[in-house]
């Protein structure tokens, strides 16, 4: 159902709220070829009403004639701003960017963040956008987790289908995603709500087996088969089942890059209002599955790059997996059991019903 250009708008002032806009301050609006008019036309407006200098810069899409999908993240690496030192400059003298045209996994974004510069992405359909509005109180519960990830040192997931995967940990930071950005430098996702890190290279081992429900992304599938992953030395060795694993195999292949098979980040959602449910609502190009990657409970792992952590590892493919009923230890203490978070929050379950 649409939204009203006026709840959009106030759901941007919290939004903006929440991550300290003050009068005076720059706001650049990142905008490309996909950028939804409605979440531009709202930012604008609450943006400029809270004092902000707002400016919009529009850049064209590029990876077009290399992506297998129009999701922006079928094919991360070069984005508009490589070669372009006039728009970086521009976004490195905002103190916030309003991302809509999705900058993730770039090294351009890595230096503008460098500079103090705050950048919030929102690129799912506004109805998303009001419905996952981020609070204060997201930020204190993703918080609180990525204070535990960040001390551990393993993580070990398993679950009935029978996935039994260990990794180390301790390389890489923990890195929370509550929805806004209320730190110079900081970079969010609005919507959002989980804790991920990246395992220590080389050092995650054992199985994953994606079951009936499991969801993969860009391909915004539900997984119908049981799909079985070997993952040693921190690569995927071996993928086995029907059509699903084949079609998995079959994506990765086509980067042809060794390191499109590599772990890349793994952690679990913390959202309660985001629903497992909710990719089967909307058509593959009006969204880019954030629901799926947030929704509380979920195991989310992941193949690809490791850069966005201050790895080295670029690779064009990333695929995201969020994962149900897994049980989530660190340092052999659990942390979610069976897809129920251990944190005692006080919000009714949200775990979808046995599929």
């Amino acid at each position: 159902m649409a939204v009203s250009d006026y709840d959009l708008t106030c759901a941007w002032k919290q939004v903006l709220m929440l991550s300290k806009l003050e009068p005076g301050q720059t706001v650049t609006v990142l905008t490309g070829a996909d950028t939804h008019p409605q979440t531009l036309r709202t930012a604008l407006v609450a943006a400029a009403s809270m004092g902000a200098v707002v400016n919009r810069l529009d850049l064209p899409p590029v990876n077009g004639e290399k992506a297998l999908s129009r999701d922006a993240l079928a094919y991360l690496g070069t984005t508009p701003l490589t070669g372009n030192p006039a728009a970086i400059a521009a976004l490195k003298a905002s103190d916030l960017v309003l991302d809509l045209m999705t900058l993730l996994f770039s090294p351009e974004q890595h230096d503008i963040l460098s500079t103090g510069t705050r950048i919030l992405l929102a690129v799912e359909p506004p109805e998303v956008l009001v419905r996952l509005v981020p609070t204060e109180a997201d930020r204190v519960r993703v918080k609180a987790a990525t204070a535990r990830l960040s001390g551990a040192r393993t993580m070990h997931i398993t679950s009935d289908a029978g996935t039994d995967l260990r990794c180390d940990l301790g390389e890489f930071p923990a890195i929370s995603e509550y929805g806004f950005v209320d730190e110079p430098g900081r970079w969010d996702h609005w919507p959002s709500g989980f804790v991920l890190t990246w395992p220590n290279e080389g050092g995650t081992n054992g199985h994953l087996v994606l079951d009936r429900g499991d969801i993969l992304l860009p391909m915004k599938s539900y997984v119908q088969e049981p799909i079985h992953v070997t993952v040693q030395n921190g690569y995927v060795t071996n993928i086995e089942g029907g059509l699903d694993a084949e079609l998995l195999a079959d994506y990765m292949a086509s980067f042809n890059d060794p390191e499109s098979y590599a772990m890349s980040h793994v952690g679990w959602g913390l959202q309660p209002r985001a629903r497992w449910s909710t990719l089967a609502m909307y058509d593959r190009e009006a969204t880019i599955g954030m629901d799926a990657r947030a929704y509380e409970g979920n195991f989310l792992c992941s193949f690809g790059p490791n850069n966005e952590a201050g790895g080295s590892r670029t690779t064009a493919c990333h695929i995201d997996i969020p994962l149900r009923r897994c049980t989530v230890r660190l340092d052999g203490e659990p942390v979610v059991a069976a897809g129920k978070v251990l944190d005692g929050a006080t919000h009714p379950s949200q775990e979808p019903a046995h599929a």
